[in-house]
């Protein structure tokens, strides 16, 4: 018994959010067990979340131009996005949400490729073989079956890689999300699974969907290690996600983290925020602006200049030019695409469809 009371001991998260740096910018004392990622890495992380703090806005005002046809906006979630992408070697593998295009940016993806789903035009725009990147998911918490399979097939191959899946806090009440984890657990394969939890699932706030004292201790009793961290902090953020992927890469098995964030706009462009929070609340966590925070902290410790700061702004600025240019460009697009990758072989029926909207076309021409 006292073996195991000591192994649940090690599952177990801390009892608060892991925090380096509070929402004024100060640094605290170091979290036992999490060491500061350096300097360097701090600076490229803040570049990164002005970018993705700019592209997300950008991405959103094509919306109303009529350029996308939904955008799930990731503003106030920058920390937990560009950590996500910075704690992967390139030939880790990164299974995404719908809401997670900050954190393909982040990776280096080509943001047009990454909107050919939302503005409809292709599957998914991007090779997900090339950028060991998955598919961004629409349905919930399916991808995390499918990041725990990929994590088994590097388990048995020998190979010292990682999966990292990113999951928000209304899809961890999923059964998907449960059956991803008693699986990785029992055949402690190399995957992290990320829980962005912001609160809302849509519509419905995190108290209307569990009595768990935080979604991290959903870990526990299929065996994962598990942890939470102050999602607003980059700094602690990064710590535990270079923890949790360490963790897996050397064999400890899967791991699980949740990140206590915030989802600043509406659930979608074509989502009204309003009618289900308030306007205080939302101010409130405007205070814990994570972007801000690190900006603080890296001026405090002289990591960061005035200079610094206006170069990396001109440089967003650059880049959301660059992609509302090649976004206002009209999209080349065949229909019969439709068809192409949907299975490796395609089914008599399949074929027979393509077909049909191939005369189809063809009338239309005639």
């Amino acid at each position: 018994m006292a073996a195991q009371r000591q192994n649940v001991t090690g599952l177990l998260p801390a009892g608060e959010p892991v925090r380096f740096v509070a929402e004024d910018g100060t640094a605290g004392p170091p979290p036992p067990g999490y060491t500061e990622p350096s300097p360097e890495r701090l600076r490229e992380a803040y570049r990164r979340m002005v970018l993705g703090r700019r592209f997300d806005t950008q991405a959103t005002a094509l919306t109303k131009q009529g350029r996308l046809a939904v955008y799930p906006s990731a503003a106030g979630q920058e920390a937990c996005q560009i950590a996500a992408a910075l704690a992967l070697r390139d030939d880790d593998w990164l299974f995404p949400t719908y809401r997670d295009s900050m954190a393909l940016v982040a990776r280096g993806l080509d943001p047009v490729q990454l909107m050919e789903l939302l503005r409809g035009t292709w599957h998914c725009g991007y090779d997900p073989h090339a950028t060991f990147t998955a598919p961004q998911c629409t349905p919930l918490a399916t991808q995390t079956l499918h990041a725990a399979g990929l994590a088994d097939a590097i388990r048995r191959r020998g190979e010292e890689r990682v999966v990292l899946a990113l999951i928000g806090d209304g899809g961890t009440s999923e059964g998907d999300f449960h059956e991803a984890l008693n699986f990785a657990a029992v055949f402690h394969v190399p995957v992290v699974f990320f829980v962005q939890n912001n609160g809302f699932a849509i519509s419905v706030p995190l108290a209307k969907q569990t009595r768990a004292p935080a979604l991290a201790y959903k870990g526990v009793g299929y065996g994962v290690a598990s942890e939470q961290v102050d999602g607003n902090d980059l700094v602690a953020v990064l710590s535990v996600l270079d923890h949790a992927v360490a963790h897996a890469r050397c064999g400890g098995g899967p791991f699980l983290v949740e990140a206590h964030t915030y989802r600043m706009d509406a659930h979608t462009n074509a989502d009204d925020a309003t009618r289900y929070r308030d306007a205080a609340e939302v101010e409130r966590w405007r205070a814990a602006d994570p972007v801000r925070r690190l900006e603080t902290h890296l001026r405090e410790r002289g990591v960061l200049t005035e200079e610094d700061v206006a170069a990396d702004a001109a440089a967003a600025e650059e880049f959301a030019a660059g992609f509302r240019a090649r976004m206002n460009a009209e999209p080349e697009v065949d229909p019969l695409g439709l068809f192409a990758h949907v299975y490796a072989e395609p089914t008599r029926q399949l074929a027979a469809q393509r077909e049909t909207l191939r005369a189809e076309l063809a009338a239309q021409e005639g």
